[in-house]
């Protein structure tokens, strides 16, 4: 995969709450999931789907972007060639720290890639020409990133999932023009997790993230923990953002109804910017022990991750952070937006698949081998930690109770009736600081979505009517609602309030969100 970037800019486009783990010791009409192991004869490079969504009923049977890895001046991790390609690292963007604040900075700009091979797309990315690089950041530490806008159009930068305040969290009032930089400062208060960054303005948020907007951010702790965790970057603590586009095979990269609706199209899976339509990339472990972050950053597809010999992955983060404890799991379904870390102790070689599911009118399906992990490692880790995170459930009897509707009119999507294609016309949600809220998610439509909040992580309390289990117990602040169906879930919204700036809540089915599927949120001091 080639990439250039254009040589003009501008040229084309909490007091900890509830929430807190304070147990932690401080140092569809979906086409049916393939689930066979047959490598290559089972990726398929098009699907002509129809309308996707999956009702309730299918719940049983249901199971883009390519980085711009360029080298820059950054501190570039990178893996050992196989026979079968290499996984490119992420740049890890090294911030300059003054008088306690680390300062980051980043730069939005369009260039070139190839999404499928020997064909060129314009993209777009940050400090790039597509994605952009690896940000840490470290609780208790303050943050200031200066963000430059050369896109020629307006676009903002939004921390998916960190808990800072509304007025930096890089919602649509937050959009900042062409040529303008943007520069939000604040406390890191999250603990150990995987978040990541993307654009967010009304209306603009499919086509910008589709053409490569969209990078990690790790924080780390100093938790016990998280000590006793793999932790260096690109040798045993692994970025993996997955991505199934939609491409003409002029090599344009579609965003909108009208694209997806167009003949011929694509659907090419990407691996940290790499297709592996047709490609296993190689990572080569120097550890006994590698920690796997995974991001779906699709648009709208779904990504199951599970072993190509059918053994288990040791699950040990959500969206939000740790789980309570290692757990063993043979598949992790991510819905657009979502993330989760996992841990591999291995002696042999093993092939990591993605298992794609259509997530809207039309999309990706099929199984791919995306990444063969080859141990060449003497060490013997010590077992894993036997607690992660001490999780309390949270009692909602007496929580304030409200219903969330997620639904659909004509071409434009709802939240509780209203289109948020403008900040004016969405519906709002006004609450105060510390309340304590139990949501009801009802998806009103056959329609996939993937429910995102802002601000503050949610536990799962009900999903289509039955209590969750396992890892469904841990933090999240993404989460999919099938067609017809229902998530209960309750949150605390502590540490911030403005009467100015609100979060967004919306479905991170991007196509849904920029159709009017997002609603506003507003915490004050009462």
């Amino acid at each position: 995969m080639t990439h250039t970037t254009d040589p003009a800019a501008g040229a084309g486009e909490q007091s900890k709450g509830a929430h807190a783990r304070s147990g932690r010791g401080r140092k569809d009409e979906h086409s049916k999931e393939t689930r066979g192991r047959g490598g290559k004869g089972l990726h398929r490079r098009k699907f002509l789907g129809g309308m996707a969504g999956v009702g309730l009923g299918a719940v049983g049977a249901a199971g883009a972007a390519f980085s711009l890895l360029t080298g820059g001046n950054g501190n570039k991790a990178s893996a050992a060639t196989t026979a079968t390609g290499t996984l490119d690292i992420p740049e890890l963007l090294e911030g300059t720290t003054s008088d306690g604040t680390t300062t980051y900075t980043l730069t939005a700009k369009t260039g070139t890639s190839e999404v499928i091979s020997g064909v060129t797309s314009t993209t777009a990315g940050y400090n790039g020409s597509y994605l952009g690089p690896t940000m840490k950041w470290t609780t208790g530490t303050a943050a200031l990133l200066n963000i430059t806008n050369t896109l020629g159009a307006d676009t903002s930068v939004h921390f998916h999932g960190a808990h800072i305040p509304p007025e930096m969290d890089g919602g649509p009032q937050n959009a900042f023009a062409d040529g303008e930089t943007w520069s939000p400062t604040f406390e890191v208060k999250d603990e150990a997790k995987t978040l990541w960054y993307h654009p967010h303005a009304l209306g603009t948020t499919a086509e910008q993230v589709v053409h490569g907007l969209a990078g990690m951010i790790i924080v780390e702790d100093d938790s016990e923990v998280s000590a006793a965790l793999p932790s260096e970057y690109g040798v045993d603590d692994i970025p993996i953002i997955l991505q199934c586009l939609a491409v003409d095979t002029s090599g344009d990269v579609k965003y909108d109804i009208a694209g997806y609706l167009t003949s011929g199209l694509s659907y090419p899976v990407l691996c940290n910017g790499t297709n592996v339509d047709t490609t296993t990339l190689g990572f080569t472990a120097t550890k006994t022990r590698t920690r796997f972050r995974v991001l779906n950053a699709s648009p709208a597809d779904i990504m199951t991750i599970q072993r190509g010999d059918g053994g288990t992955l040791t699950q040990i983060a959500t969206d939000q952070g740790y789980l309570a404890e290692p757990t063993e799991v043979t598949t992790i379904r991510l819905v657009a937006g979502a993330r989760a870390e996992f841990v591999l102790d291995l002696a042999d070689a093993v092939t990591l698949q993605a298992v794609v599911t259509t997530g809207w009118i039309r999309g990706g399906s099929g199984t791919y081998d995306f990444l063969t992990v080859t141990p060449e490692a003497t060490d013997t880790p010590a077992d894993l930690p036997s607690a992660l995170n001490t999780i309390t459930r949270y009692d909602t009897s007496d929580f304030t109770a409200r219903t969330i509707t997620l639904g659909q009119s004509g071409q434009n999507m709802t939240i509780n009736g209203s289109v948020g294609t403008t900040m004016a016309g969405m519906a709002m949600i006004s609450t105060t600081l510390d309340a304590e809220e139990v949501w009801t998610i009802k998806n009103g439509t056959q329609l996939e979505h993937s429910f995102h909040l802002h601000d503050v992580p949610f536990q799962l309390i009900e999903i289509n009517g039955a209590e969750p289990t396992g890892v469904d117990l841990g933090w999240f602040d993404t989460f999919e609602v099938v067609g017809g169906g229902s998530i209960k879930i309750a949150m605390k919204f502590t540490d911030f309030t403005d009467d100015t700036y609100m979060y967004m809540l919306h479905c991170h089915l991007l196509q849904h969100e920029d159709e009017g599927m997002m609603a506003a949120l507003m915490v004050t001091d009462g």
